[in-house]
């Protein structure tokens, strides 16, 4: 039984029948006796043993293209998912180029990118809707490793052009104890993205063998929006001096927002007018033509590709204009068409890009998980949390082979996917297609692209993350604490450093989390006239208490960081202190022994009287700030344990040490509502007494309800008479 009823069988048999009767269950008792040996037996046969059904679910599983293609209802969903595929695949050629720029990489990688991540997630993925590709916050945070990776083996940020066949620059082994004999700038730094790529995709295959795909849940919405909007500004500042043309290194470590800005404005002369002239030219387009597209995307049945428009325009230009040889303006370079022989990751550089590589790993898990759960709930699906991890792992792993770089769901790609027809991933295997084109055939065309073009490309694709400003006071008026949050998580992530950022917004949601759990009251409940509910008295009207019984609940867990707090706003709210109940009484005690007559005293009768006058108008003061403290006579105090959701050592202790404190008093401390975790740890914290008054084992008195613990303190004859005898 969880709770003795032993008193109440001892009630009179006549009145017992009318009497309100507490509410009983009997535990279910867990196994026991069972050897360490006889777990680890039976668990290694569960995960171990494999029957054929179990084994076709796992592979089926693993490859959820196997369970919706056979399926595939070709009239009704082919159409939308061909739509879909061709017109994102015609949006990734641009961005796809344009993020290469921000990744620090030859364009060439980015299509490579965008191709392989298409087709491994359409084999492993769960959701239906997400495109995976490349996505802008990781390109910076894989371009930031990349320059630093550069720097540190010798190569000047800007030595050698991207795009360029440039090879004056040797790499011998400077830096970092790589055994490549010779490899230019270009080359080392695909090599370093590559490595990067890797990395991060064996975190996240690792995490999901481990089962841990509940870890993004630690990185809350608004956690997320204030880390991609901290991201965005920085990836705007990086994109400016290619506007206008500036040839100026990408500063490293900490204020790399504020350094870059101190650059650009010392090295606003040396502007080259035809990137500005063309930057201009191209936001002037792009913008006004994208806020049509989000107008009228009800109405329209696919976005029109004006980034494709614009680039095609703008290479045309650059060509016949001759922008680069008589303007100095730099241009994308030689894209070459095919793919180059897969390739293995330099192992001597995991180490140098290990902590970065778990930072991104997080971070494109996250941005994956959340995407696809987001779009599944909205059409009604479910995906798998482990099994997107397996995918985004595997679509980061197997690429890195072919020299590209780390991928991620991307929100705009993912929005315009849906809004065109899209039913699978069978539209990823069509922009795969679309992608493999323009890799075999079209690329090279690519050469006299302007880099301030892609710039203004990757500008414009900003405009989401940089709208959430605009949001703020609507998430003021919302939840202040999610907004500080975003606030110190966007602060962060763009003035001092994007990565350490994510880790500040990560500490900044855990003591809130905790601040939260410190700031919790005490309150006082009391009864609904109509039926047995309990509610805070100072929130409605017309409850009542019940005379001698007092019902408090505490709306937080009792653990070791807020178990004092939790005891000193139980004492205030009560109007009782313990503690200085006995300090005031042991000071009362010791005037009262002072001003004692002592018997053999030879008192006049007038001095025995004028004592006797005093002390009782001492026990008169004493008597009436005692009524003053207390609103009404208090025998018992019930304590609702219902959003209490779990215990620690030092809750319990807390616990026990006020049950003590005022039964000294005088005062019962019953508990109610607790839940079978918080019940298991009073039992082997040892909250419960060994014995009654009577020598009789005490039965653990715990009740299920509010009304039956405070029935069971008010049939009990305890009156505060005895508190101040005690």
């Amino acid at each position: 039984m969880t709770h003795g009823n032993d008193c109440y069988a001892a009630t009179e048999a006549g009145a017992e029948s009318e009497q309100h009767l507490p509410l009983i269950l009997e535990r279910v008792e867990k196994d026991a006796g069972k050897s360490w040996q006889t777990v680890v037996s039976r668990r290694l046969k569960k995960h171990c043993l494999c029957t054929p059904t179990e084994a076709k679910s796992k592979i089926l599983g693993f490859f959820p293209i196997l369970t919706w293609l056979p399926r595939y209802r070709l009239r009704d969903w082919l159409l939308g998912d061909v739509m879909s595929g061709l017109i994102v695949g015609t949006l990734l050629v641009p961005q796809s180029i344009a993020y290469s720029l921000l990744a620090s990489q030859d364009p060439i990688y980015g299509l490579y990118t965008s191709f392989f991540s298409s087709i491994i997630y359409a084999l492993l993925g769960t959701s239906r809707h997400i495109s995976v590709g490349i996505f802008g916050v990781l390109c910076l945070l894989v371009g930031q490793v990349v320059d630093r990776e550069l720097a540190l083996a010798g190569f000047l940020t800007e030595s050698g052009s991207i795009g360029s066949d440039n090879s004056t620059v040797l790499f011998e082994g400077r830096g970092n104890g790589s055994l490549w004999e010779e490899c230019d700038r270009s080359c080392y730094a695909i090599t370093v993205g590559a490595t990067l790529t890797f990395t991060a995709g064996v975190y996240q295959v690792l995490m999901g063998l481990f089962q841990v795909g509940f870890i993004s849940v630690y990185l809350s919405d608004s956690l997320l929006s204030g880390f991609a909007t901290g991201a965005s500004l920085t990836i705007l500042t990086s994109q400016i001096k290619y506007l206008l043309g500036l040839k100026i290194p990408r500063p490293q470590g900490w204020f790399t927002l504020l350094k870059t800005w101190f650059s650009l404005l010392t090295n606003l002369a040396n502007t080259n007018i035809c990137d500005l002239v063309t930057s201009v030219v191209c936001l002037l387009i792009l913008i006004p033509t994208k806020e049509l597209n989000d107008r009228f995307k009800a109405k329209l049945k696919a976005p029109i590709p004006f980034e494709l428009f614009v680039v095609i325009i703008a290479t045309l230009a650059s060509h016949f204009g001759h922008f680069n040889t008589e303007y100095g303006s730099d241009v994308a370079g030689n894209i070459p068409t095919g793919f180059l022989p897969p390739q293995l990751p330099s192992w001597s550089l995991i180490p140098n890009v290990a902590v970065d590589a778990f930072s991104i790993a997080i971070v494109g898990f996250a941005i994956t998980v959340s995407l696809s759960e987001l779009f599944a709930k909205k059409h009604g699906y479910t995906v798998d949390a482990n099994q997107e991890m397996y995918a985004i792992g595997f679509c980061n792993i197997l690429p890195s082979f072919f020299r590209c770089f780390t991928t991620s769901a991307a929100l705009t790609k993912t929005l315009v996917k849906e809004s065109t027809g899209c039913q699978t991933q069978m539209s990823g295997l069509v922009s795969a297609f679309v992608l493999l084109l323009v890799l075999l055939v079209i690329s090279p065309l690519f050469y006299s692209l302007q880099k301030c073009v892609l710039a203004a490309i990757i500008l414009v694709n900003l405009r989401g993350a940089l709208r959430k400003f605009t949001d703020v006071p609507r998430m003021w008026r919302v939840s202040r604490v999610d907004t500080s949050i975003w606030l110190i998580t966007m602060a962060s992530s763009a003035l001092v450093n994007t990565e350490l950022g994510l880790l500040i917004g990560v500490l900044v949601s855990a003591f809130c989390v905790l601040g939260r759990t410190q700031q919790v009251q005490v309150l006082e409940l009391g009864r609904a006239t109509t039926r047995d509910h309990y509610d805070v008295l100072l929130s409605y009207h017309g409850l009542e208490t019940h005379p001698g019984v007092a019902v408090f609940r505490y709306e937080a867990p009792i653990y070791y960081a807020n178990q004092s707090l939790f005891k000193k706003s139980l004492y205030k709210c009560v109007g009782l202190d313990p503690a200085k109940e006995k300090s005031m009484r042991i000071k009362f005690k010791k005037k009262s022994k002072q001003e004692e007559v002592p018997e053999f005293s030879n008192m006049s009768s007038e001095k025995e009287d004028a004592h006797k006058e005093e002390g009782i108008e001492a026990t008169a003061k004493v008597t009436l700030m005692l009524n003053k403290r207390y609103s009404r006579s208090l025998h018992s105090i019930v304590i609702d344990c219902s959003s209490i959701l779990f215990l620690d050592t030092a809750g319990v202790n807390a616990l026990k040490e006020v049950r003590k404190d005022y039964e000294e008093l005088g005062v019962r401390v019953v508990l109610a509502n607790c839940n079978v975790s918080v019940m298991d740890i009073l039992e082997r914290g040892g909250y419960y007494p060994d014995k009654k008054e009577g020598g009789k084992a005490e039965s653990k008195m715990i009740f299920f309800t509010i009304a039956d613990a405070v029935y069971y303190t008010q049939s009990l004859s305890a009156p505060n008479g005895d508190c101040d005898t005690k």
